[in-house]
């Protein structure tokens, strides 16, 4: 039996306007841990789709051999039959079935009578739920379940059309540490039990036995990752085709007047009147200055910026904000625009974008009353911004017109970032600005956030990567339990005291 239990040779896509992949080649040895890494927008899910019949044979050159044989698949069924499986970043579940309902959707546990057979279908989920460490009950609703946990009902899910080759598509993107450790921990336990895994990261190295790096739709190199050359660097400069000394552009700081305080800010649970959310949250941000809030899962940040802007988030909110030393209220998004007050949402596509529309449209949508006179948007000057922040913040696209929901995850944090930018905010509050995208988009956004604090503008920056606070933060917020635990100088900070600040439980905190 050969060792290489996938070859991809000479695969080719196109896409109208676009060539997503050139004469790809892939080899995939049985039985390892396989990372693909690559700018947004390098090819990597494309070529996944390509693999798994997502893009049947026929809308592809090239060929793909799997366990010997030579392999044409027409859809994603004919893929699992072969027992190749791939989980999308966007998870295939539905919300309100079970866990077990779930499980074997489109391959259910039939009884007598073509019914389906209950008792079995609980059964088989718990088995396989047990194989993967997820405690629950096989009748509870997946909408009830963290983002960590339905992971493993799509690798469960996996493991029921007994996968060979598992393919997964940023996985550990929206995990916070724990799940994540516990998700790559499975991911070698299968390993031991022989299956062979595909995984798309911009984690670099995160577990994997090999890399292959994937450039503008072509491959650039496989990696050994055992080699003592194999190095995030190494993988970086493959990645963008240039070193990135730093990881983080250098800014010159001017900070200048207080732009934002926020005193005693309060928020309740929106469904449950009595759960406190944020406790008591006082902070300010100034001209020319990048803040950073640093919190584990579940401390507020998000709460925390939603219940400023707009009071998009909670209920019975108290408390007072000033800009500029003048007291605001912001109770509706309109308000906190009209305030010069801007937040780009952590979850792009449910609350930043309009995936359906087209990149004019979306960068337009915030600052409409900038192009309206009468009721009528000028059509040709909305083209014209989406054109200018097309071209300001190198955003690959074909064109302003291309659908949003068709770009690369780092391009559509552009267009976000584009339509925030153009209501000419004061003050910017970052909710995961980088998360799920690639290092090279990264850099690009650090530079665009350097941009606005060098315009005299002010910038906060919610982020669960403390590398990247350290790295584009002048001073550092720690909320814990919906409480501000610390305000500490980034050249006082160091990844463990703000780990210290991030776990501190303040009397009279409750979640």
């Amino acid at each position: 039996m050969s060792d290489t239990i996938l070859e991809m040779q000479g695969i080719t896509k196109t896409f109208p306007g676009v060539k997503a992949l050139e004469d790809v080649t892939l080899e995939v040895r049985r039985g390892e841990i396989h990372a693909i890494c690559g700018e947004n927008g390098a090819g990597k899910s494309t070529l996944m789709k390509v693999l798994s019949g997502v893009y049947p044979h026929g809308s592809y050159d090239g060929q793909i051999r799997f366990d010997g044989e030579e392999v044409r698949f027409s859809s994603i069924n004919d893929s699992e039959a072969q027992g190749i499986v791939i989980i999308h970043q966007e998870l295939a579940l539905v919300p309100r079935l079970s866990i077990a309902e779930n499980m074997f959707l489109g391959n259910e546990r039939l009884g007598p009578g073509r019914l389906i057979d209950w008792h079995r279908t609980n059964r088989d989920a718990a088995e396989l739920m047990e194989r993967v460490g997820l405690k629950e009950l096989p009748v509870t609703q997946v909408n009830h379940i963290g983002v960590g946990q339905q992971q493993l009902v799509e690798i469960a899910k996996a493991l029921s059309k007994d996968v060979r080759l598992l393919i997964l598509d940023e996985p550990t993107a929206a995990l916070n540490d724990n799940d994540s450790g516990h998700l790559l921990s499975l991911l070698r336990q299968l390993q031991e039990q022989g299956v062979t895994c595909i995984m798309i990261s911009h984690k670099l190295g995160e577990i994997a036995d090999r890399t292959t790096i994937i450039r503008d739709g072509r491959t650039i190199e496989t990696i050994d990752m055992s080699e003592p050359e194999s190095t995030q660097d190494r993988i970086i400069r493959g990645m963008v085709g240039r070193d990135l000394e730093h990881r983080f552009p250098e800014r010159e700081s001017t900070i200048g007047e207080e732009m934002l305080r926020v005193e005693d800010w309060t928020v309740y649970h929106p469904t449950q009147a009595e759960r406190l959310i944020i406790d008591k949250a006082d902070f300010t941000v100034h001209a020319g200055e990048v803040n950073g809030i640093a919190g584990l899962m579940g401390a507020g940040r998000t709460e925390l910026a939603m219940s400023l802007f707009g009071r998009s988030y909670g209920c019975n909110i108290s408390g007072r904000v000033f800009k500029q030393g003048k007291q605001i209220t912001m109770r509706s998004v309109d308000e906190a625009i009209a305030h010069d007050v801007a937040y780009a949402t952590e979850d792009r596509k449910a609350y930043g974008l309009n995936l359906i529309d087209d990149v004019r449209h979306n960068t337009s949508a915030a600052g409409l009353f900038k192009l309206s006179r009468l009721g009528w948007v000028n059509g040709l000057e909305e083209l014209k911004i989406a054109q200018d922040y097309r071209t300001s913040l190198n955003t690959k696209t074909p064109s302003v017109l291309s659908t949003v929901g068709k770009l690369s995850g780092g391009n559509q944090q552009k267009v976000v970032l584009a339509k925030w930018l153009y209501t000419d905010p004061d003050v910017l509050i970052l909710d995961e600005p980088t998360r799920g995208i690639d290092v090279g988009a990264k850099y690009e956004i650090y530079t665009i956030i350097n941009r606005m604090v060098a315009a005299g503008k002010a910038v906060i920056v919610i982020s669960s990567e403390l590398p990247e606070l350290l790295g584009i933060s002048d001073r550092i917020y720690t909320l814990a339990f919906g409480r501000i635990t610390g305000e500490v100088p980034v050249a006082d900070a160091t990844q463990e005291r703000l780990m210290a600040l991030m776990t501190t439980v303040k009397e009279g905190a409750s979640r």
